[in-house]
């Protein structure tokens, strides 16, 4: 069974830049698009950011111009740079990946957590 696997989390200073990285643990085929999640203490899962394999990319309101994605399609790896980061950051952050003939996939989750 694939698995996502994802790294880079931790407790970063409010202002401060993460930056987390996703990787299958074994081949996907036919992904579509991957993406990040997060979800806060309380709250719903949100969608933070996509990119499709043509390389399109979208973005929550409350993180365009502060995050980047960007990912690798060869080795199916999606990577999420967050710059200027603010306690309402904090979460657990969830990689994602659709694909077309089969069942998404999702990650553990990576702790993020903003605060001084």
């Amino acid at each position: 069974q694939v698995q996502l696997v994802e790294s880079g989390g931790g407790l970063v200073q409010p202002g401060g830049s993460l930056r987390l990285s996703c990787a299958p643990s074994g081949r996907l085929f036919s992904v579509s698009a991957m993406g990040w999640y997060r979800q806060a203490p309380g709250k719903q899962r949100e969608l933070v950011a996509t990119i499709t394999e043509d390389g399109i990319t979208n973005y929550a309101d409350s993180v365009k111009g502060r995050f980047t994605i960007s990912g690798d399609n060869a080795k199916n790896t999606v990577y999420l740079q967050m710059y200027s980061l603010k306690p309402e950051d904090t979460a657990v952050y969830y990689c994602h990946a659709a694909l077309r003939y089969e069942d998404d996939y999702w990650g553990q989750g990576t702790q993020v957590t903003v605060s001084s």
